[in-house]
């Protein structure tokens, strides 16, 4: 197979029709176009159009006018009705164009890999555009407007900037993925990567064999793709691997994660994310390996995260950049007062922002305290004063800072998995960031009265968050209170999909404070019937069965003349739990049964009840269970 001299990525603006087209003419192994729409629930839309259609209708690609599809295609319910399904399809000319190689089908004539040009595009329905891009496309100029005019009106505490020098206002923003990879048909040991993890084992180990081949190929193919990678590792998950009698790995299973550099675009950085996944996958499947991006793949260990970094900046008229967040003395404070505004604001919305951020149960799984999963709704400043910084893994939002890198100062998510909306989320946080800014900014707060609010305790009075809470803390959250304290200083999380989105109707002003024309309550709404819709699906036809298997298949292994009392006790308990999760009696119905009845007549408080006391009680059979299995032997 030829590789030499491939086309990787179409840089925004370099080439117009004639320079897209010639280039494309010098590679023609690249056979097809594939428009890459992303709907509400993040699914990208991938086809074949030959090549020839582009170079014969090139002006209908960007007008809609050549291809469309319906709402059957995409999640956009309630807005692409079977009455109103026409969804057009346009591509976007204003960011990076992908080229998709196929190493299993080799074009004949050039011996390369065929090639399809990936063309991020954007989805509109007659009533708008309604796709996660430009959801983001348009939130990132509105936010960019209204902070523009907000700092020439009011100006920025903490900050020496004169309004009239600002050109426009930027928004730099990265993403990160960690993902599992394992051998094909690989069982998982769960208890054993528990201990693993514990004893922190794996964490910034070396990779080895194919694991380290395949990392090392899509660090590279990162760099081919113009996406910059700054660094691909082990994560704390994984276990050592076996070698065979050929001195091949075999029994793969760990944990990595990839980085790579932000970019000025927060359009750009989802679309970067979506390649970095296909990049990343393909990479380890070449090498005979699977990977997840779950967020909780295996039970008991750490899940896979994507933090997501939130940024703002102005660049002046003389081609200056400055960080809107970087206080001018970063050893008295920790940020401007637009920061501390852009950081309250997230926290005060993250109850709205939440269902949009973890909208499955997988998402949930992951959002477990013990495992560094961001639990409660509070920020770390990263360190007590300003001059003594520290890096806090518990909390919600971080505050990065360097005074030897004023430049970086940025807000770090670590909420995000990597199956989160990357559109949605940014979209949401920058929003919610924006009404922050507006309070401290049009209050004309200075950054000491901010770091008084946002590190206030519960009942002291506030003027912009909410008096019985606390948003800040250095500690670890886990390890200096308890979960009661916890949920009273920082609120309750939400443990199913359905609580998480009750938020929308528990919180109204909170919506009402985030939606606006760019970010409409209509699509909010979508978002929100397409997630429950899937979560009663999955719920009622996925893990009701799995959860019925794993009953099933633990069985009875003492025998009558080779038992103990001991193991006769531990049966009945375990099997007394077998009956309440999974078989109907003449007294009482399953947990299994009640759940489905519950869905069936959309009775989503008790199935979501019943869903939390579910999960408990399979834990508690496979703890018994296993204690039992390695007795009764």
């Amino acid at each position: 197979m030829n590789t030499d001299n491939l086309l990787y990525v179409i840089p925004a603006g370099q080439y117009g029709k004639e320079g897209v087209l010639a280039l494309l003419e010098q590679h023609r192994e690249i056979k097809f176009v594939s428009l890459v729409g992303v709907d509400l629930a993040g699914n990208d839309t991938d086809e074949k159009i030959p090549i020839s259609l582009f170079f014969k209708e090139y002006e209908s690609f960007f007008d809609g006018s050549a291809f469309q599809t319906d709402g059957s295609s995409v999640v956009l319910p309630g807005i692409a009705t079977l009455s109103n399904a026409r969804v057009d399809i346009k591509a976007d000319p204003d960011v990076n164009w992908f080229v998709d190689y196929n190493c299993g089908n080799i074009d004949e004539e050039t011996g390369k890999p065929v090639g399809t040009l990936r063309i991020p595009s954007f989805l509109e329905h007659a009533t708008g555009f309604i796709d996660s891009r430009s959801i983001l496309r348009n939130t990132t100029n509105y936010v960019g407007e209204e902070v523009l005019k907000l700092i020439k009106e009011n100006g920025i505490q903490g900050l020496t900037i004169h309004p009239d020098d600002i050109e426009k206002i930027v928004f730099t923003t990265a993403t990160e993925l960690e993902f599992w990879v394992k051998s094909p048909s690989q069982e998982v040991a769960s208890r054993l990567l528990s201990t693993s993890q514990k004893l922190q084992e794996q964490y910034w180990q070396r990779t080895h064999g194919d694991v380290r081949t395949a990392l090392e190929q899509a660090v590279e193919r990162l760099a081919q793709y113009g996406l910059e990678p700054e660094m691909g590792h082990k994560e704390v998950g994984g276990i050592k691997a076996h070698i065979d009698d050929s001195g091949k790995l075999i029994f793969v299973l760990e944990q990595l994660e990839v980085d790579w550099k932000f970019s000025s675009d927060p359009v750009q950085t989802a679309d970067n994310e979506i390649q970095a996944r296909i990049i990343i996958r393909e990479a380890f499947r070449e090498n005979g390996l699977d990977v997840t991006f779950q967020a909780k793949p295996i039970h008991g260990v750490a899940g896979n995260g994507e933090h997501t970094h939130i940024g703002m900046g102005a660049v002046l008229k003389n081609g200056k950049y400055v960080n809107l967040f970087t206080p001018d003395d970063m050893q008295k404070d920790f940020l401007s007062s637009l920061g501390y505004g852009a950081i309250m604001g997230i926290l005060k919305h993250y109850e709205v922002i939440n269902p949009f951020i973890s909208a499955t149960t997988d998402s949930l799984n992951r959002l477990q305290p013990g495992f560094e999963a961001p639990v409660c709704i509070v920020a770390a400043l990263g360190g007590e004063t300003p001059d003594v910084p520290t890096r806090n893994r518990s909390i919600l939002a971080g505050l990065i800072r360097n005074a030897v890198s004023p430049k970086a100062t940025r807000i770090e998510m670590r909420s995000p998995n990597p199956f989160t909306n990357t559109y949605i989320a940014i979209a949401l946080f920058y929003l919610a960031a924006l009404d922050g800014i507006r309070y401290a900014l049009i209050k004309h707060k200075s950054t000491g009265e901010l770091l008084a609010e946002l590190s206030k305790k519960p009942g002291d009075a506030a003027e912009y968050l909410e008096a019985a809470r606390a948003y800040r803390s250095e500690v670890d959250v886990f390890e200096n209170y308890t979960e009661e304290e916890r949920n009273t200083m920082f609120g309750k999380a939400p443990a199913t999909v359905w609580e998480n989105f009750k938020a929308l109707s528990l919180y109204p002003e909170k919506i009402d404070n985030l939606a606006c024309s760019v970010f409409a309550k209509r699509v909010m709404e979508s978002f929100k019937e397409g997630a429950l819709k899937r979560w009663v699906l999955e719920l009622q036809y996925r893990i009701v069965p799995d959860n019925l298997e794993k009953v099933i298949a633990a069985k009875i292994l003492h025998t009558g003349t080779d038992t103990n009392p001991l193991e006769v006790e531990r049966w009945q308990v375990i099997n007394a739990l077998r009956t309440e999760l999974g078989r109907d009696t003449d007294k009482q119905l399953s947990i299994f049964t009640q759940i489905k009845k519950a869905l069936a007549v959309k009775d989503y408080d008790t199935a979501s009840d019943l869903q939390i006391l579910m999960a408990k009680k399979m834990n508690e059979l496979n703890e018994l269970y296993y204690e039992y299995s390695h007795n009764a032997f």
